[in-house]
């Protein structure tokens, strides 16, 4: 059986020392003191100045910036909370109808908090959902090989992760054809 990401992570993590000849939290004080605040810079950082693999570099990346789904934001509140924290509130209604959705495809969906947006997982990733601005969710979607129409648009510069998105700004926006859309893209997962 598969190991989800987060079981890949602390195995990474157990292993890190025989691999690397330094703990995880050594890793991080090490990438804190660059000073480095951007996830790409840290990466380059550890792969360039102590030839680290890329997964290891950005596992502590992630670890640095707790922007990983096992990790909480700096003030220990949780990430979900987060996204939708001060002006964007309003959209949290969004996020719940959505949610609700999803746990009806299965039990086999995994819901991954990340620092910016929600991963929605199977056995892969098949949506995103992201507070994008203050008055619009953005649901990325991968559904390759399905044309752009309509609400239903190619996700262009928003999110390489995924292939389409559509741009929610109220609960009556997550209707019969985003039902349609996120069954079509759990199923391809």
């Amino acid at each position: 059986m598969a190991q989800s990401p987060e079981e890949m992570a602390n195995t990474m993590i157990a292993n890190m020392k025989e691999k690397t000849g330094k703990t995880l939290e050594q890793w991080i004080t090490i990438a804190r003191k660059t000073g480095a605040a951007k996830h790409g810079e840290i990466v380059k950082f550890l792969k360039a100045d102590f030839g680290m693999t890329h997964g290891f570099a950005n596992l502590v990346a992630h670890k640095t910036l707790r922007s990983d789904a096992g990790s909480s934001a700096s003030d220990g509140v949780n990430l979900v909370t987060d996204q939708y924290a001060g002006a964007k509130a309003d959209l949290k209604p969004i996020y719940d109808a959505l949610v609700k959705l999803i746990n009806e495809m299965g039990k086999d969906v995994e819901l991954s908090p990340k620092k910016a947006y929600v991963s929605v997982r199977r056995s892969k990733q098949f949506a995103i959902i992201q507070p994008s601005t203050k008055t619009r969710v953005d649901l990325g979607l991968n559904m390759k090989g399905t044309k752009p129409d309509g609400r239903l648009e190619a996700s262009g510069s928003f999110n390489a992760m995924v292939s389409h998105r559509v741009r929610l700004e109220t609960t009556s926006d997550v209707d019969k054809d985003v039902k349609a859309w996120l069954k079509d893209a759990y199923e391809r997962a």
